[in-house]
Parts: structure tokens; sequence; C-alpha cells
């Protein structure tokens, strides 16, 4: 007898665990680390979401729309820290 097959998993998780780290990375970055190194250590975390999100998407184990899975995920938390990093930019030329 054949088995039915199983419903895939969503695809967009992977995209929102990738845009949820990269929040959290982001806000970590701009809480501990002083102002001159905010910048070079915002790229080596996007660095680190680069690749988390090829992690996440070969884990999903499907080829169809990877590299649009890869693409929205890495695009996206770019924005993300773009906006959380103008955010602490200004809000260190207020203090």
């Amino acid at each position: 007898m054949s088995e039915p097959a199983l419903a895939p998993r969503n695809a967009f998780v992977g995209v929102l665990v990738v845009w949820a780290v990269a929040f959290v990375a982001s806000i970590a970055v701009g809480i501990f680390v002083p102002e001159e190194w905010r910048v070079p250590w915002l790229l080596v975390a996007f660095g680190g979401i680069v690749l988390l999100s090829f992690a996440v998407q070969l884990w999903y184990g499907r080829t169809q729309g990877f590299i649009f899975r890869v693409g929205g995920s890495t695009i996206g938390a770019l924005l993300l820290m773009g906006v959380i990093s103008v955010g602490f930019g200004l809000a260190a030329l207020v203090t």
C-alpha cells in the first residue's frame, strides 16, 4: 500500500526565523558594543545571518524556490538590521 504524502513544511517559517535572529543580533550589537565598533560588528552579524539563511533553507530540503527564500530572508534581515542601526545612530546623536 502506498502511504499518503506528508504536507511539506512551511517555507516562510525559515524566513521568519532568520528575521528574528537578525532582530536579536542587531539589538544585542546595539546594546553591548561601543558606538565606534557597532558598524563592524553589524557587518559580522549580517555575515552570520547570511550563513544562517543558507543553513535554514538547506535544512528545509526543497529545491523549488530556494533562491527566492534565501534572497527574501537575507534582504529582509538586511532591511531590519538597517532600520535598527539607524535607530541606534539617531539615539547616539541625541545623547
